[in-house]
């Protein structure tokens, strides 16, 4: 009966058709109208550059607002999105399949030499249709790419507000939910403080748009990111203060370390000379930033995110794998990322990259570095390295007829080989 009723809830009702196309229109309008910064993208390989208006945040608090006085006249209810969720979701599901399918139709009369709207077509329909023709169509002025993430980050959120809603009128409003809904509004409020960050990321610059993106977009974030809300709803966990406490740390680790790697490469790309971290930057081949988290890993901010999708399962405690659908995918999804990032780089750059992955040899975890972190192999050698370091600054003065601290003539020669020989271990 339960599998009927899921089924029956598939098939979407013009209701949540009119939901869905209102949600969408409101943010085409949103994002056309109200006041925002506006951010230059990437140079492109025929020397152009588009322009973002990075109204993200204000659209979405106006909506919020707009929500907020439709609930209180009754226009409105707080949980017709957790009550549509099956609905909303085939009927988000059947656009994106909709609007691939036009975007390969466009892109295949186009006619631009423009790096936007050149098309680039391989003959496979399947290829094409998935990863996309052109690399970041228009409609009406909207640039789709930037729209339809932008959709689903703040689709994301609305449908952990109307779970919120159902766990508030059911009572089940515990610590475990109010840290779920407190980690994930965080989140998506940052990325749309920072949105104009998303300019300067692999999607955005590199990926044309297609079914990949449009459904990760629009279906895959707002419905599989908000997984553990759903499971909250129904099974109730009581969370430790430690295991509260540990999930925190966890949050803020990892947010600490995405949020401070993707403005680094943000920064840098914005202006090459910026300090990083109160030094100049490590720069291999004018290009390639290596300092800061990306002289830790090549793609540490992976690794920030990895830790937040995890601070998100958390609190549902470890009795069920589904919440931990959302980190598993989404571990699966940047090993297969990296490995295009690193093939596309190693194309790109060349002898550059190669460079860089030898001064930088780690992916995302450069477990090594945490390992010799709390190692008594470690902290010994920093001691000894110190007393090397001393004797070597001393011998600065050995010309000059000054002695070491032994009172015998310093051999540099030795200590040098010495000081070598340690830093090997390393």
């Amino acid at each position: 009966m339960e599998v009927e009723a899921i089924l029956a809830g598939l098939i979407p009702s013009w209701s949540s058709v009119g939901l869905l196309s209102c949600y969408l229109g409101y943010l085409a309008v949103a994002g056309s109208v109200l006041p925002g910064k506006i951010v230059p993208g990437a140079l492109l390989s025929d020397g152009s550059r588009l322009h973002y208006r990075c109204n993200g945040l204000a659209s979405l608090l106006l909506l919020v607002a707009l929500l907020e006085i439709g609930i209180y006249m009754k226009l409105i209810s707080a949980m017709v999105i957790a009550d549509k969720g099956l609905e909303l979701l085939s009927a988000t599901f059947i656009f994106s399949v909709f609007v691939s399918l036009v975007l390969y139709a466009a892109g295949l009369k186009s006619r631009s030499q423009s790096s936007s709207f050149k098309p680039h077509v391989t003959g496979d329909f399947i290829h094409d249709w998935w990863f996309g023709v052109q690399l970041n169509p228009h409609f009406l002025g909207l640039d789709l790419k930037f729209f339809f993430v932008r959709a689903g980050m703040m689709g994301w959120l609305l449908i952990n507000l109307s779970l919120l809603a159902k766990n508030y009128e059911a009572g089940t409003a515990n610590l475990s939910v109010i840290l779920y809904q407190l980690f994930c509004t965080l989140y998506v409020l940052d990325y749309f403080f920072y949105e104009e960050f998303m300019t300067s990321t692999w999607d955005i610059i590199a990926e044309k748009l297609g079914f990949m993106l449009v459904f990760g977009d629009l279906v895959f974030i707002p419905f599989t990111f908000s997984i553990q809300g759903w499971w909250l709803l129904k099974n109730k966990v009581e969370l430790t203060k430690v295991a509260a406490v540990a999930n925190c740390l966890v949050f803020l680790v990892g947010y600490r370390v995405f949020r401070g790697a993707n403005r680094q490469k943000h920064v840098f790309k914005k202006d090459p000379k910026a300090p990083i971290w109160g030094k100049p930057p490590k720069v291999i081949g004018g290009k390639l930033l290596a300092s800061g988290y990306w002289g830790i890993a090549r793609h540490c901010n992976y690794l920030g995110d990895l830790l937040l999708a995890l601070s998100f399962s958390l609190p549902c405690g470890i009795s069920s794998a589904i919440p931990y659908f959302y980190p598993t995918y989404l571990l699966i999804l940047l090993i297969w990322r990296e490995r295009r990032d690193e093939a596309r780089c190693s194309q790109k750059y060349k002898e550059i990259w190669a460079e860089y992955c030898q001064l930088v040899p780690w992916r995302i975890l450069p477990y090594n570095v945490l390992l010799k972190l709390h190692s008594p192999a470690y902290v010994s050698f920093h001691w000894k390295l110190g007393q090397s370091q001393s004797k070597m600054l001393k011998s600065q003065h050995a010309n000059n007829g000054e002695v070491n601290t032994n009172g015998a003539p310093f051999d540099s020669s030795i200590d040098l080989l010495e000081y070598k020989t340690m830093t090997r271990l390393i």
